[in-house]
């Protein structure tokens, strides 16, 4: 129970930090927006890679260039748009700057 918790209060406190960054929680019609994207794509990158949304923040320096441009999961990282490489890069900068 503790680590979910823990993994939801880290999903909360990179929702906050995009909503800072000016990333939009809604679309002008009101459907999720790039806040809920984002955090979307980082589940599905902790579910590929078999790892907690903590597990990733711990490795996201040697993930990031898997799912980037020449990197061996570059397709995945394309995924949407390159939805899933942007996401991937904010959650680094998230890293960064907050943990």
């Amino acid at each position: 129970m503790k680590s979910r918790r823990k993994e939801q209060k880290m999903k909360n406190r990179f929702e906050d930090y995009l909503i800072q960054k000016g990333y939009k929680q809604t679309t002008p019609g009101g459907h999720p927006s790039t806040v809920y994207d984002y955090i979307k794509r980082i589940n599905q990158v902790c579910e590929w890679e078999n790892m907690s949304w903590e597990g990733l923040a711990k490795q996201i320096g040697a993930v990031v260039p898997q799912y980037d441009v020449g990197g061996v999961k570059e397709e995945y990282g394309n995924k949407s748009h390159k939805a899933v490489i942007n996401a991937l890069k904010r959650f680094e900068e998230f890293v960064k700057e907050s943990l």
